[in-house]
């Protein structure tokens, strides 16, 4: 079974380059590339510099995205913002797992269950999406804590299993360092997202483990994409094995 992931940090619908916001050009980048799963990161809720719209919600209904969670990381004094998954596919269970390094910013993941079925088959598919910190040091204490003390290290490795979004990943070292000695691949490689206007650093990624395989992936390089927001989503298509 081919699925098509988006990563995207959103940037609150903020745009990289005009500053302006506009909710619609997310929404129009989202919908061009239409994935099975959307993993949102920067989403807002109830915050004045975003009309406090409700973010997940509107794009939720603009998309038709049926299933979807949507976490609410860092508290404002009007709103929050965090993550959200927007999926084409039957959401089983939802959970949220925090990553917070003391005194850095609130951090979590969010560690989903979707159905995968195609032609008779059926099998579990567990997805986790996150944003992590800019320190370095950060970054590693938020995996490590994520593979081997989170729900996630409770998957078996006969399950496919994705983390996607936003690693802040300036070096492109945690691939090597930490995902690959848990049994992680990486399903888009050093394709470049950030800055959207002129991208230098591959701070987005998809990792994948189990019984599928990367099959294709790429930087939404639309011209709305360039405007949208500070990153450009990044795309990846996956074969599941179902049987």
């Amino acid at each position: 079974m081919l699925i098509r992931v988006l990563t995207y940090n959103i940037h609150k619908a903020i745009g990289g380059v005009d500053r302006r916001y506009r909710l619609g050009r997310v929404a129009e980048v989202i919908g061009h590339y239409d994935p099975h799963i959307a993993l949102l990161q920067e989403v807002d809720e109830g915050v004045p510099r975003s009309r406090g719209d409700a973010q997940f919600e509107l794009l939720s209904r603009e998309l038709g995205y049926a299933h979807g969670a949507y976490q609410k990381n860092v508290r404002l004094r009007r709103g929050a913002y965090g993550n959200a998954v927007l999926s084409r596919l039957p959401l089983e269970h939802a959970e949220d797992f925090d990553l917070t390094v003391r005194p850095k910013k609130r951090r979590r993941a969010q560690i989903v269950r979707l159905a995968l079925s195609d032609a008779g088959h059926r099998r579990t598919l567990v997805v986790a999406n996150l944003h992590l910190g800019l320190a370095g040091f950060e970054r590693r204490i938020q995996l490590r804590r994520l593979l081997h003390d989170s729900p996630l290290s409770r998957v078996r490795r006969d399950t496919p299993c994705l983390v996607g979004g936003d690693f802040n990943d300036v070096w492109a070292s945690i691939g090597a360092r930490i995902m690959r000695p848990a049994g992680f691949e990486s399903a888009t490689g050093l394709v470049r997202t950030f800055p959207a206007r002129a991208p230098l650093r591959p701070l987005d990624h998809v990792y994948f483990r189990g019984p599928c395989s990367a099959d294709h992936a790429y930087a939404g390089r639309i011209a709305l994409a360039r405007e949208a927001s500070d990153h450009l989503p990044l795309v990846a298509e996956l074969r599941i094995d179902l049987e």
